[in-house]
């Protein structure tokens, strides 16, 4: 049954609300972590003071908190060492009660990234941002974790189109190993038709319009404007961008990468905020149930 809102005027998409489909999914793993046997555990690790990263930090912490995990959060300095932060991830490694681990990003400028990822324990790797976890990903291993952004959008799409893509186009515009890359492999494994599509593109917009299933994952506010959409299209929109809004009291206002107001010709569309986002912890929160379930055996 579709989770977007059949009731939406004519000639305006249905909303699909990911605030509520999150809400369902952590209350399902609310119940299973009750009936696990064993608290799954997961670790927070935030460098320096970014005000952003602080916030999800704690977001991500509550609701752990609020699952009965085991939660556990490491503030350290900007200043701290590429070997320090090691020896951080080192310790969660061999820790039994932390099933999770996840290093927020973006890192300090010293900090490189690829080799913290690659320090933490595949099987804890609840990013799934680890080069274990894209290979087995690419060659459908279902050991993978599934970095969150991507598997949240693909349970989105299933509310509208179920789990069965077979004959469907779907266009991922974006490339970046965090979402658009395992976004379109998530697609190909449902056995959607599937094209990548990002800045050396030749006639977006063209591209853009073939898809049944459009995803935007490129950080740019609303770039994809509406005569880009097929009519009766799925428009999943992953970006999120401040643009000023002397309406509001911060004087700007959050928007995705799709011009909402100019979508009316999708058939459904994730609205920002409200709709991916909801989904990327509540997926973070299931992640780190499945891997502390696979760990118990």
């Amino acid at each position: 049954m579709s989770s977007a809102d059949s009731a939406a005027p004519s000639g305006r998409p249905a909303l699909i609300d990911g605030k509520a489909i999150a809400a369902t999914i952590t209350d399902d793993i609310a119940r299973r972590t009750a009936s696990l046997g064993v608290k799954p555990g997961l670790a927070v690790v935030l460098v320096g003071d970014d005000g952003a990263s602080a916030v999800y930090v704690s977001m991500k912490s509550k609701k752990a908190e609020a699952l009965g995990f085991h939660s556990v959060q490491h503030t350290l300095l900007a200043a701290t060492t590429e070997a320090e932060l090691l020896a951080v991830v080192a310790d969660l490694n061999a820790d039994p009660a932390i099933h999770g681990i996840l290093v927020q990003l973006p890192l300090p400028a010293h900090l490189d990234a690829a080799v913290v990822i690659a320090a933490i324990d595949p099987d804890k790797d609840v990013d799934g941002l680890s080069v274990t976890n894209a290979g087995r990903l690419a060659v459908g291993d279902p050991s993978a974790i599934v970095p969150c952004t991507p598997l949240g959008a693909m349970t989105l799409i299933g509310t509208v189109h179920g789990a069965d893509l077979s004959g469907l186009e779907a266009v991922v515009i974006g490339r970046s190993r965090l979402v658009g890359l395992p976004m379109a492999l998530l697609l190909q494994q449902a056995n959607a038709t599937v094209t990548i599509a990002h800045s050396r593109t030749r006639d977006l917009p063209a591209v853009a319009r073939r898809a049944d299933i459009l995803v935007a994952a490129v950080g740019r506010a609303e770039m994809v404007k509406g005569d880009w959409i097929k009519p009766g299209a799925t428009v999943i929109d992953v970006g999120t961008s401040r643009v000023p809004d002397a309406s509001k009291a911060s004087g700007q206002r959050l928007v995705g990468d799709i011009a909402f107001a100019e979508a009316g010709a999708a058939g459904a569309i994730t609205p920002v905020p409200g709709g991916v986002g909801p989904m990327t912890i509540a997926m973070l929160m299931r992640n780190t149930l499945d891997a502390a379930a696979r760990r118990a055996g």
